[in-house]
């Protein structure tokens, strides 16, 4: 393992946050209809939280010597007003997203900085609870 092979897993996961922001943003202006009420709520809580995220992986590279990326994550965003493909499509990004902090929590251990493991943890698990909470919307 190389620094340069955790500031890139890290960049992975800030340039996923970074997309995150943008996708929940779009579905959270064009959900429409009778779920708009509770589905733009449920988007724009997915802006913050994936704002916090993104400044969470931003410090951890700074404090690891990094530099961060500024462009988010190429994968398109769908543009749709059905609901439940923008469901789907969080569901995806999300199980993306956890998948990349699972990856990463290991290098972390290995280089024993337990204030970064544990801030990243948060950040995991924080990922795991969107990925249920989106499956069981999607049921």
């Amino acid at each position: 393992m190389t620094d340069s092979e955790i500031l890139d897993s890290l960049n992975k996961a800030l340039a996923w946050e970074l997309r995150a922001i943008a996708m929940y943003a779009h579905y959270a202006a064009y959900v429409s209809g009778i779920h708009r009420i509770n589905l733009a709520t449920h988007f724009n809580n997915e802006v913050t939280e994936s704002i916090t995220h993104a400044a969470t992986v931003r410090s951890a590279i700074v404090k690891l010597g990094g530099k961060a990326t500024t462009d988010r994550e190429s994968t398109e965003i769908v543009h749709t007003s059905d609901y439940s493909v923008m469901l789907k499509e969080a569901y995806k990004t999300e199980m993306t997203a956890s998948e990349t902090y699972r990856g990463i929590l290991p290098l972390i251990e290995k280089i024993g900085d337990s204030e970064l493991y544990d801030a990243l943890e948060v950040v995991y698990f924080d990922e795991l609870r969107s990925v249920e909470e989106l499956r069981m919307m999607l049921m």
